[in-house]
């Protein structure tokens, strides 16, 4: 069985929908998830990057491929009311749910779809403390530990050769973005091209 660790931040439309795609993807191969929030800015700042929805144009295009993207797949998706927004406490949150460990799939997506299907402002301060008691994290949100966990899961994607969200790695190697997900349904299923 595969071991998949799945890179994500809240705050990517493109991670909503691989998280959302990756199973019907993947249906058929023997894997397991560990579902790893990190600071997608945190890489942005490491690689010196802008993210996308901080360049004009780049940030229209952004919103109108998804909404199409998430038309294509029979994926809901309305976009939030702001973004970008601080996606902090979303995945503080996440790992607070998920005790010593990563979240559950069940925590990944109440989040992702508090985010991304109602088109509600994700950050509002109601909606927020409404999806904290709904899923009753273990953890507090602003234990040091809960803060360390999100800043090793962004180091760790860093040290692995994560440049972006959603990312996936396998087997030391890296699947990048929404449309690798049947790349990596080829190399679960072994094909000969990943020898080379």
């Amino acid at each position: 069985m595969k071991h998949i660790r799945f890179y994500l931040d809240f705050i990517s439309p493109y991670a909503y929908l691989a998280f959302e795609k990756m199973p019907e993807v993947l249906m058929g191969h023997s894997y397991h998830v560990s579902y790893q929030p990190l600071l997608f800015a945190g890489l942005l700042k490491h690689h010196g990057q802008l993210g996308p929805a901080e360049i004009p144009g780049k940030r229209e295009w952004t919103y109108r491929q998804v909404a199409w993207l998430a038309r294509q797949h029979g994926v809901e998706l309305q976009l939030p009311a702001m973004h970008p927004f601080n996606p902090l406490g979303l995945l503080r949150l996440a790992l607070a749910c998920g005790g010593s460990d990563t979240p559950s799939r069940y925590v990944c997506e109440t989040i992702f779809r508090h985010v991304w299907v109602g088109g509600a402002d994700a950050a509002d301060t109601a909606r927020l403390q409404s999806l904290r008691a709904s899923l009753a994290p273990a953890r507090d949100l602003a234990d040091e530990a809960v803060k360390a966990q999100l800043r090793a899961h962004t180091d760790e994607a860093i040290a692995a050769g994560v440049f972006g969200v959603p990312a996936f790695v396998v087997d030391a190697k890296v699947f990048w973005g929404l449309d690798a997900l049947p790349m990596l349904r080829q190399y679960l299923e072994g094909n000969p091209w990943f020898d080379g």
